[in-house]
């Protein structure tokens, strides 16, 4: 069983809140983020941009386990 640092699991979280959000935006072109935060607003900018660096933190984990 792998156990992930306190950092793998913020990460984790965002990638699925990103992975939702694109899905909401895909189906029903809906930007669920843009909603709650304000369409571009600074605190949309920083949740995208957390959740892209969440996206390579666990890209470069996934390649250090193999």
């Amino acid at each position: 069983m792998n156990k992930m640092t306190p950092l793998g699991n913020v990460a984790f979280i965002l990638v699925v809140i990103g992975a939702l959000n694109w899905g909401l935006v895909g189906i029903f072109n809906f930007d669920l983020v843009a909603f709650l935060l304000g369409d571009m607003s600074t605190l949309a900018r920083i949740v995208y941009a957390l959740v892209g660096l969440s996206g390579l933190y666990m890209i470069v984990n996934a390649a250090k386990k193999n």
